[in-house]
């Protein structure tokens, strides 16, 4: 049999390229109407009355009076409300729809319904904390007794914008008795669920289909459950078929960012060496908790990075402010910890007067090391080979030499990062346990029936692939369509790097039992997922194995500084990754080259901060992402290091690529003016204070 990462051309090449495929704009039905969005136009407060204008013939308003249901959205925390009633809690909170045939019509209602508040002072600050979470490992706060010296640094990172090339969508429409959607999102049963919650509907009744979707990475993950919610007590009222799509500056100004981070980092340094460590992470949700304490969750374990410190004392807070909602978004914690441990581990070995990469070489994980909740890395940790490899590519070392030189203004960095697989501790058995479904037909065609969802990361592609290997057949003989909820079972959301380790693997098992039933004519296999018998994990205490498998990554970057405007120029980047195995390494590539991408911008560009609670770049003219102008050759290597669970050993993949970016390019900066950088993205007005600072 072939190499299963041999790639093949993408099988919705044809679609995407010819413009056939139907992206939720381009769905179109008899008698359809519109949606728009009356939102709040202050940050705190409660609304004391609104003044209605006549609605013509064939226009609505929807609002919280129509929630037959829970009015709140179904998501880890509930407190997030599908409509407000009264409370305000931040700028453009959605109050109602108004809906009807001509957008025109609607701009001009939307514009004549007066709403009087009852304004307050909104809460910027991060004073208000909602989650209070703390962990020790070994000796935790009372190793820093036996400590020589005590280093201490405090880091920050800001918002970033998910910046999908499609904005948020759906259209609803109904079916006899039942409420269907179709939308632009990562997570079918999230939507579905949430429906049935807030229009007070069985089952049977609430079908979520998945459209074409034109990116997500974590914006489509929980955010399409208020809208779907939205639209579902609109269709259930009117019983017509109604679109709501967002504009891109409504999309960038209402829906979830990256969490703004704070850490604060101190070492407890014996003899030049880290003896502990002492973090305490600060995590803005803005006006809702939501996913918030997952985001934190996964922050906090990733304290010690990609190295081994046996005592840690761990510390962290959500807080609540008068801002819009932070969510999802690739990565999901770990890129603002890792930014912060990775420099600090940098920073330490500065003031200790040693080699960074010599010093940080002697703390990695190695195999058989406990993690950070003192569970244990059970698989070969290849990092030693990983970063000998990107040195020898990029011509670190010398590099790294030449560039110190005062006045050089060139600069190189390298970063060393991991991701933990799948969701945290038991979530995967306790909470998501997810099934799928093979189905083979008299024609001896097989239909993989997952909700897992392809939003741009080639799934279509490498779920099909990887059914055609195990059961040696044309991969044209393999269907994955959409995934629609009248249709498939919930295997679990399209997030947390856990598509193809988690779903691929219960796709590979009901394949081997498929093939050794090949010769029955028609049949369905289906397959539950079976959590391995060493996870265990107190998510209350912080104890035992956080995540089944690990990813890891080296991330080199080499740049030049302007000397007189400090812009940053982008020279080549190089990567080398351990993902398990790639089920098509051109997939793996690509999501490479974006991941690192999206980190890199994260790093130097992307500034995105609010003003008394509304965000100030709102299109993608004032928000500015990585152009290919403003990107380079990007040299990426992939190990395999197969893990036992995966199918033909593949761990996750998508998060990973976007960690180590801002990290990398931070410290090639510093290299590069011979400063330390302690918050990104690190843009010409930071370098220039940097170089200005006595």
């Amino acid at each position: 049999m072939k190499d299963i990462s041999k790639s093949i051309n993408k099988v919705d090449n044809d679609e995407k390229i010819s413009g056939s495929a139907k992206y939720i704009a381009d769905f179109v039905m008899d008698g359809m109407l519109y949606a728009m969005t009356k939102r709040s136009t202050i940050s705190k407060g409660e609304i004391v009355k609104i003044d209605y204008p006549q609605l013509p013939d064939g226009y609505y308003i929807i609002n919280h009076k129509d929630v037959q249901g829970k009015n709140v959205i179904k998501v880890i925390f509930e407190d997030w409300p599908v409509f407000t009633d009264k409370k305000i809690s931040y700028l453009y909170e959605p109050i109602m729809l108004v809906i009807g045939p001509d957008k025109n019509i609607l701009t001009q209602l939307l514009d004549s319904i007066q709403i009087t508040y009852k304004e307050e002072t909104p809460l910027f600050d991060w004073t208000d904390s909602v989650i209070d979470y703390h962990f020790d490992k070994g000796k935790g706060n009372r190793i820093f007794d036996q400590a020589d010296k005590v280093i201490e640094h405090t880091y920050h990172t800001g918002y970033q914008e998910q910046a999908y090339i499609e904005p948020q969508g759906f259209i609803g429409y109904p079916e006899g008795d039942k409420t269907t959607l179709i939308g632009s999102i990562q997570c079918p049963y999230y939507v579905k669920n949430a429906v049935k919650q807030a229009i007070g509907e069985k089952d049977e009744n609430v079908r979520v289909i998945q459209s074409t979707v034109g990116g997500a990475f974590g914006g489509k993950e929980e955010y399409p459950s208020l809208i779907g919610c939205q639209l579902a007590v609109a269709v259930k009222k009117i019983k017509k078929p109604i679109k709501l799509i967002f504009e891109r500056e409504e999309d960038m100004s209402v829906t979830t960012k990256r969490h703004p981070s704070k850490t604060v980092f101190k070492a407890a340094i014996k003899d030049r060496k880290i003896i502990g460590l002492k973090a305490h992470v600060s995590i803005d949700a803005g006006a809702t908790i939501g996913l918030s304490g997952v985001v934190l969750s996964r922050a906090l374990l990733a304290v010690s990075g990609a190295y081994t410190v046996d005592h840690l004392d761990v510390s962290g807070n959500v807080f609540r402010t008068n801002t819009v909602p932070n969510g999802a978004f690739r990565g999901f914690g770990a890129p603002q910890m890792f930014f912060a441990v990775d420099m600090f581990v940098e920073h330490v070995a500065k003031e200790l007067n040693q080699d960074p990469l010599e010093f940080r070489k002697k703390m990695l994980v190695k195999q058989g090391d406990r993690t950070s909740t003192n569970g244990l890395f059970r698989d070969p940790v290849l990092m030693p080979e990983m970063i000998e490899k990107a040195i020898k590519e990029s011509n670190y070392l010398k590099k790294i030499e030449d560039y110190s030189k005062k006045g050089n203004y060139k600069g190189i960095g390298m970063s060393l990062f991991y991701h933990g697989c799948g969701f945290t501790g038991s979530g995967e058995k306790d909470v998501i346990k997810a099934k799928v479904k093979l189905k083979k037909d008299k024609n001896k065609k097989v239909y993989i029936l997952v909700a897992a969802v392809d939003m741009g990361q080639g799934v279509k592609t490498t779920f099909r692939k990887l059914i055609s290997h195990m059961l040696d057949i044309d991969i044209k003989d393999v269907i994955y369509h959409n995934p629609d909820t009248d249709f498939v079972p919930d295997s679990g959301p399209t997030v947390a790097s856990r598509t193809m380790m988690i779903v691929g693997g219960l796709l590979a098992r009901a394949a081997k039992e498929m093939k050794k039933r090949w010769n029955e004519e028609e049949f369905i296999v289906m397959k539950e997922y079976e959590q391995p018998d060493y996870i265990e994990y107190d998510e209350k205490h912080f104890i035992g194995d956080a995540y089944p498998a690990y990813s890891w990554g080296v991330n080199i970057v080499e740049v030049e500084v302007d000397p007189v405007t400090y812009q940053v120029d982008l020279k080549k980047a190089w990567s080398v990754y351990d993902a398990g195995k790639a089920i098509d390494e051109r997939v793996v590539l690509g999501q490479a080259d974006g991941g690192l991408a999206q980190g890199l911008g994260y790093g130097y560009l992307e500034v995105m901060n609010h003003k008394n609670g509304k965000i100030m770049q709102k299109n993608m003219t004032d928000y500015i992402i990585p152009t290919a102008m403003d990107l380079c050759d990007m040299d990426t290597f992939l190990f395999d290091n197969p893990y036992a669970y995966g199918p033909y050993g593949a761990k996750g993949v998508g998060e990973l690529t976007l960690i180590g970016g801002a990290p990398a390019i931070a410290k090639a900066i510093e290299n590069a003016i011979g400063k330390n950088v302690f918050k990104i993205p690190v843009t010409p007005e930071y370098i220039m204070e940097l170089i200005n600072h006595d």
